[in-house]
C-alpha cells in the first residue's frame, strides 16, 4: 500500500482546481474563468488497490495587492514543505514569463520530486508542446513531464501512475470514501461564490465571500442552509441582487442544484447579501471568513 500528498501549484486560472475535480470524480473545488478563484487549501483524495493520494489543491501564486492575497500565496508556498511530490502545472497557451521564473525559483530547491505538468494540451498540436517546455528546462530539471488535458481527462491515468511509482508505502490517512478533508457546509459556500462570479462576470470580481450561517437538517429531511454574500461596497450589493431581486433568485438557485446532488437531499437556501467594507484588507474580516492569517 502506498500512500503520500501532493501539492499543485501554479499561476492562477492554469486549471488546478479542473484537475483536482477530474481525478476525485466530484466537484469538490470550484472552477472560474477568472484568476485567483481558489482561495484556500483543498484536498482531494483518492483510495484505490494500490493506496491513497491526497492532492492538496492551492491558490494561484501571483503578487498580492491585499492581505487575502498575502493569506493565498502563504498557503500554496507553505504547501510545498508539507508534501511527498509537487505538481508545477503550466499552461500551454500562456507562454514563459516572469511569473514562471518566480514559481521555479520557490521550487528548484525542493527536497521531493516536482513534475512539471503541462496543461490544455486539446488546444494545441504536439511541436508547439515541445518548444513550450523547453525554457522551463532550461530553468530547472524536473522529476517528470507529463503533457495532459485536465479539461478533457487526456494523460490523467499516465499522471496517475507514475504518482504512485514516486510514493512511499505508507498508511491510509483517510477513511476509503471520503472525497475531500473540507466538510460539506465548506463546499456549498465555495459553489455560492462560484455561482455569484459566474453570473455577475466582471462586474463583482475577488470583493465576494460566502459564509455559511446556518447549516441544518430538518426533520423532514430537508436542509436548511442559510448564507451570507459579502461585498466591498454597496454598489457590488445591488449588483448581487438585481433588478427586483432577479440575480440574487438566480444564484440561489443554480447554486441550490449543485448543493443538492452533494448532499443527496431537497434543499432550502436562505442567501442575504451584506456589506464589509474593505474586508480583504481586514485582518478580524479574514479570519472571521475562514482566511486565518
Amino acid at each position: 500500500m502506498k500512500s503520500g500528498f501532493v501539492s499543485i501549484v501554479g499561476r492562477p486560472n492554469v486549471g488546478k482546481s479542473t484537475l483536482i475535480n477530474g481525478i476525485v470524480g466530484e466537484k469538490i473545488a470550484i472552477v472560474s474563468e477568472k484568476p485567483q478563484t481558489t482561495r484556500t487549501r483543498i484536498q482531494g483524495i483518492i483510495t484505490g488497490e494500490r493506496g491513497q493520494i491526497i492532492f492538496v489543491d492551492t491558490p494561484g501564486i501571483h503578487k498580492p495587492k491585499h492581505l487575502l492575497g498575502e493569506y493565498m500565496v502563504k498557503v500554496s508556498t507553505q504547501s510545498l514543505e508539507e508534501v511527498d511530490i509537487v505538481y508545477y502545472m503550466v499552461d500551454v497557451t500562456r507562454p514563459f514569463g516572469s511569473g514562471e521564473k518566480y514559481i521555479i525559483n520557490q521550487l528548484v530547491n525542493a527536497s521531493v520530486p516536482v513534475f512539471l505538468l503541462v496543461n490544455k494540451i486539446d488546444l494545441t498540436d504536439e511541436k508547439v508542446v515541445k518548444e513550450f517546455i523547453q525554457p522551463f528546462c532550461n530553468e530547472m530539471n524536473f522529476a517528470e513531464i507529463i503533457a495532459l488535458s485536465a479539461a478533457k481527462g487526456t494523460n490523467i491515468s499516465k499522471l496517475l501512475d507514475t504518482t504512485f511509482n514516486y510514493l512511499p508505502e505508507g498508511p491510509l490517512y483517510y477513511p476509503s470514501d471520503n472525497l475531500t478533508d473540507q466538510p460539506e457546509s465548506f463546499i456549498a459556500a465555495e459553489i455560492i461564490r462560484e455561482k455569484a462570479l459566474q453570473l455577475t462576470r466582471d462586474e463583482v470580481p475577488h470583493s465576494l465571500a460566502v459564509e455559511v450561517e446556518e447549516y441544518k437538517q430538518q426533520s423532514n429531511g430537508k436542509l436548511y442552509l442559510r448564507a451570507a454574500i459579502y461585498t466591498e461596497r454597496e454598489s457590488q450589493k445591488g449588483i448581487i441582487i438585481g433588478k427586483n431581486g432577479q440575480m440574487l433568485k438566480t444564484i440561489g438557485e443554480q447554486s441550490r442544484i449543485d448543493i443538492e446532488k452533494m448532499v443527496d437531499a431537497p434543499v432550502y437556501l436562505d442567501l442575504w447579501v451584506k456589506v464589509k467594507k474593505n474586508w480583504r484588507d481586514n485582518e478580524g474580516n479574514l479570519n472571521q471568513l475562514g482566511y486565518r492569517l
